[in-house]
């Protein structure tokens, strides 16, 4: 069985973590295999496996999404985390008080500008085209349809319906 993560192995992964999730938030390139092979390195006792790292690396990306935090698109949150690992990432946000609290960003006055601001139309529950297109209404034969597959060519030569575009 293999030996539970330590304080300071928890701290560096975390470290770790939130500098590639810097990068991603700030649509910089990374590498996750280099982060990977940086702390394989240094969590040599016990030595960590490159999978190890990986799925707690996911485990971290739980942590956040459970605090309503971004995380790695990447590293897809994993269940079954420890509760250390969830120490060490209130350890980070603790000593990074900015990352909860920007001190730049959006300005309150901003959002109270209706310009900014986009409202649509509420989603639909039903799975039929938009009240514009009528012209895709379900009959009981197929072949009475525009577009007998979703995907055929129109019967009136055209490659898309005129009222929504689709094809």
């Amino acid at each position: 069985m293999a030996e539970a993560w330590t304080d300071l192995e928890i701290d560096l992964i975390v470290a770790d973590y939130f500098a590639m999730l810097i990068e991603e938030l700030t649509g910089r390139p990374f590498s996750k295999a280099e982060h990977n092979r940086a702390l394989k390195g240094l969590l040599t006792d016990p030595p960590r496996s490159r999978g190890s790292i990986e799925f707690k690396h996911q485990n971290i990306s739980a942590v956040l999404l459970g605090l309503g935090q971004p995380w790695i698109n990447g590293y897809k949150p994993a269940a079954n985390f420890q509760n250390a690992l969830v120490d060490g990432v209130l350890r980070w946000l603790g000593s990074h008080p900015d990352w909860l609290a920007p001190k730049s960003g959006i300005s309150p006055t901003l959002l109270r500008d209706p310009s900014t601001l986009w409202i649509g139309p509420p989603p639909s529950l039903r799975n039929e085209p938009p009240p514009a297109c009528r012209s895709h209404r379900r009959t009981a034969d197929p072949r009475d349809r525009p577009f007998a597959s979703g995907a055929a060519a129109c019967r009136q030569g055209r490659d898309s319906c005129r009222p929504c575009g689709r094809s």
